[in-house]
Formats: structure tokens, C-alpha cells, sequence
């Protein structure tokens, strides 16, 4: 029941009573009826796999005849080098009276063998249709003599900070377990994919419980439980949900395809600092930053460039880098869609059709090269030292003669430049969107842009081989 106010004056007490249920539910006296609703669509899952000897740790590299050999022998046992099944315990949650089974992908992910435990007691052997690790979601499927009890999807984006919701799970393996608490915030990145949007909750959520749904007070699945934050191992009132809206477009795909088909747009963006807005003139932080543009790309035939912050895609606000990400890969392949995009501070409307993302597009950025003892040109407030890209920095860098500006050569500890992770060989290509070519040019734009009053210097940078905006605030 909803709280009661005392002491109010009868119009206070009257307006209360008109507003208050348009604002918020009230405490539920019981979640009983809702629970023995929603049990029979849960489910436990087992997953066996073997780990083969190589698969374990060895045993130390000690010294020939040690008496150590025989106590680490004695200790593991004389059959730790065997091969040996593993068992882990999982949850998941029934979508389709046909037998389909949503539930993590690190729950079933290297299994030999999955099973599926239903709430009355009966297990079955359960066939993997598709999984996709960046969303880190799996879908199975049993067959059964009689159609299931099915859970359904609500809408994720209407699900708000301090609803009660209530997680039902397989916690330490101790069996169907529901657990009560509200959403705690909305939009969390733990860095755990590059489609992060999880939904914080209090519910208790416990090893076991992931690929267990996430459900409102209207029986609706507005979650998938995947994650929780913990020291101990244990709840400490901070769990992480898949949003609804994601899982429903996922696994629509893996059931179709038995793989995800993620819409691609040929750009690389990142995030907008307030620093970095400042420095470009932007009106906000808003928007997702271009930094760099695939050569023949969608966004590349597009007129889209470096520089370009996008802040509307296909109708859709884009409030940052994620939120592009997750828009993108969201669009159905081959569509045309209309893109917002603040360039010098002009608005631009362009149009690109959609590509499909080859998940083997990006590798990993080379390493980069330790620092050399060479000095050229030295500004201390920045704490850069510099270097022309010549025959010898761009051997000694492993530089390919595409990339120009001036390159990197020391960094001063503690100074700002350390700060914004400046390395040796990093790339400085342009100063305001102004090309430099050398350390006497670069210290020309950065002396003349100091006496102009600008607080903020924005930079192109090659890192790695990759594009980056970095913001140095002067002063």
C-alpha cells in the first residue's frame, strides 16, 4: 500500500491523493501471487565440460630431484594431470511455449553438455541455437511433451529509477529463489561489451542467478541478471540487467540466424569531454565525436568526416558514443536513414545507408614503441617533446609514410600531457583542425591560440594507428 501522510491540510491531503498515482505505484503488500505466476516460466541450468590436463595448472618449475616435487605431487594427487568434468550452475527463463530459453552466454559458453531443470522437477538436455558474446546472451532450446509456460518482454525503456522489481534465479545452486528490490539507476557501462546499457538493481542477485530474468510488478521481463558488483562474492545490493529492448532484438536474430547481423556505419567515435566541448565550441556534451572516417565507408560516401559530432541517427537522439554504437548496430542492414551531424558550428543533415558489421573489421591496436632518448622541440607546458616525421622517426616509430604531422618523442612525468596518456610515438596531425607538419608550426598554432584567450586545445592524434580527439586545457 502506498504511504500515509498526517497532518497535512485537507487541500494538500486531496492533491496528494490526485497526483501520487500518476507519479508512482505503491509497496506491494505481497509479491506472492506474482511469484507463483512467474516461477513455471524459470528455469535452472547445468553445464558440463572437461578440462583437459593442459587446461590446469602445472606444477611449479623446480629444480631436478627437490624435495618440493614430491610435496606438490602428494598435495594435487596422483591424478591431477587427468582430464576431469566441471559442472556450473546457470539460470534462464522460457520465451516461446515451443522451448525456447534465453539465458547468458558466459552461462553455456566452452559446454559439452547443457541441461535444463524445469520447475517441476523435470530435466531435459537442451540444444544451443546461438549465442553472441558482446551482449553476452544465448539462446536454447528443449523439447518438451506439452507446450511451456512462457514469460514475455516489456519495454525496458519505460522501466524507471525506483520501480520494484523482482529477480528469480538458481543463487549457489540452491534452486528457483525470488528476490525483491528496485532499479537503482539507468544506462550503466561496466565495460563489460561495447553495448553496454545495463539496469542497476538492489535485488539480491547471487552467483547462479545470471541469465535469470529481471521482472516489473506487471510480470513483464524488463531485464536480463548478468553481472553484480561484489568484494565479497557475494549480493551487496548492486546488480547489473541486460535491458529488455536489447534481449528481444538479440535473440530474435539468434533465433533466425543463430548468429547477430549488427548494423555497420564506418566510423570511430568517442566521447565528448566537457574540455573537449569547450574546445570545439560545442553547446553541450551531447552527441558522439567522429574520430576518424573508413576509407569508402557508409559515413565516408556520406560526407561524413573528422571532427563531425552526430547527434541524431536514423530519428533517435544520440546522447553519446554508446548510444550510437547500440543505434547503429540496432538498424536493419541496407537502410537509408537521415543523420544529424554539428560541424563548425553549422548543423548538417546527410543520408547513408546502413552496412552489416564484419565482426573482424577492428584488431588490436599495434604495440607501441618504448621511448626513445631523442629530443627536438620542447614545450614545457604541455610537457611535449617533439619530433619532424622524418626517415629516422618514422623507422625508429614503425610509422607508415601515410601518417603525417609530428610525432612524439618524451613526455615530462606529471605534466599535462601525461595526463591526457601521452606516449612516444604518438602523432599529433592537426592543432583546431589545422594540419602541422612540424614541432615550430605546432608550437606556432598553440602559442598564437594561448594569446587569442583559448582554454582549450583540441588535437588530432594518431595513437596506435587510430584516430583520437584530446582536449589540453592551457593555462
Amino acid at each position: 500500500m502506498g504511504m500515509r501522510f498526517f497532518g497535512l491540510s485537507a487541500v494538500v491531503c486531496v492533491g496528494l491523493a490526485l497526483v501520487a498515482p500518476a507519479l508512482a505505484r505503491g509497496v506491494p503488500d505481497s509479491f506472492a501471487d506474482l511469484s507463483a505466476k512467474l516461477l513455471p516460466t524459470v528455469v535452472n541450468i547445468a553445464t558440463t565440460q572437461t578440462l583437459r590436463a593442459n587446461q590446469k595448472s602445472p606444477l611449479p618449475d623446480l629444480p631436478p630431484g627437490s624435495p618440493l616435487q614430491d610435496l606438490f605431487k602428494n598435495f594435487l594427487g596422483p591424478g591431477h594431470n587427468l582430464p576431469r568434468h566441471v559442472t556450473s550452475l546457470g539460470t534462464g527463463f522460457i520465451v516461446d511455449p515451443s522451448g525456447l530459453i534465453v539465458t547468458n552466454n558466459h552461462v553455456v559458453e566452452d559446454a559439452e553438455q547443457i541441461a535444463v531443470t524445469l520447475d517441476d522437477g523435470t530435466t531435459l538436455p537442451a540444444k544451443l541455437v546461438g549465442r553472441d558474446e558482446k551482449t553476452d546472451l544465448a539462446l536454447l532450446r528443449i523439447h518438451y511433451r506439452k507446450p511451456l509456460p512462457a514469460a514475455h518482454f516489456g519495454d525496458s525503456d519505460k522501466a524507471r529509477i525506483g520501480d520494484w522489481v523482482i529477480a528469480i534465479g538458481n543463487p549457489f545452486g540452491l534452486g528457483s529463489t525470488v528476490t525483491a528490490g528496485i532499479i537503482s539507476a539507468r544506462n550503466r557501462d561496466i565495460e563489460a561489451g561495447p553495448y553496454d546499457d545495463f539496469i542497476p538493481t538492489d535485488a539480491p542477485i547471487n552467483k547462479g542467478n545470471s541469465g535469470g530474468p529481471l521482472f516489473d510488478t506487471d510480470g513483464n521481463v524488463i531485464g536480463v541478471n548478468s553481472a553484480i558488483f561484489s568484494p565479497t562474492g557475494g549480493s551487496v545490493g548492486i546488480g547489473f540487467a541486460i535491458p529488455s529492448n536489447l534481449v528481444r532484438d538479440i535473440i530474435g536474430q539468434l533465433r533466425q540466424y543463430g548468429t547477430v547481423r549488427r548494423g555497420w556505419v564506418g566510423v570511430r567515435i568517442q566521447s565528448i569531454t566537457g574540455d573537449i566541448a569547450e574546445g570545439m565550441g560545442l553547446p553541450s556534451t551531447a552527441g558522439a565525436l567522429v574520430a576518424d572516417v573508413t576509407a569508402n565507408g557508409p559515413a565516408a560516401r556520406a560526407g561524413i568526416r573528422n571532427g563531425d559530432v552526430i547527434t541524431a541517427f536514423d530519428g533517435r537522439k544520440v546522447t553519446d558514443s554508446r548510444a550510437l554504437s547500440r543505434i547503429a548496430a540496432d538498424t536493419p542492414i541496407g537502410k537509408t536513414v537521415a543523420v544529424v551531424i554539428w560541424r563548425k558550428h553549422k548543423w548538417i543533415t546527410t543520408r547513408l545507408t546502413v552496412e552489416r558489421l564484419n565482426e573482424g573489421r577492428a584488431g588490436p591496436p599495434p604495440k607501441r614503441p618504448p621511448n626513445p632518448n631523442k629530443v627536438k622541440s620542447n614545450y614545457s607546458q604541455l610537457g611535449l617533446t617533439l619530433s619532424p616525421l622524418d626517415a629516422d622517426s618514422r623507422a625508429e616509430f614503425k610509422l607508415p609514410g601515410g601518417v603525417q604531422g609530428v610525432v612524439v618523442t618524451d613526455v615530462i612525468h606529471d605534466s599535462l600531457a601525461a595526463v591526457n596518456n601521452f606516449q612516444a610515438g604518438d602523432v599529433i596531425v592537426s592543432v583546431q583542425d589545422q594540419p602541422v607538419r612540424t614541432p615550430a608550426e605546432f608550437l606556432r598554432r598553440v602559442d598564437a591560440d594561448a594569446r587569442a584567450g583559448r582554454k582549450v586545445e583540441i588535437l588530432l592524434v594518431n595513437r596506435g594507428g587510430a584516430l583520437t580527439f584530446v582536449a589540453l586545457r592551457l593555462g
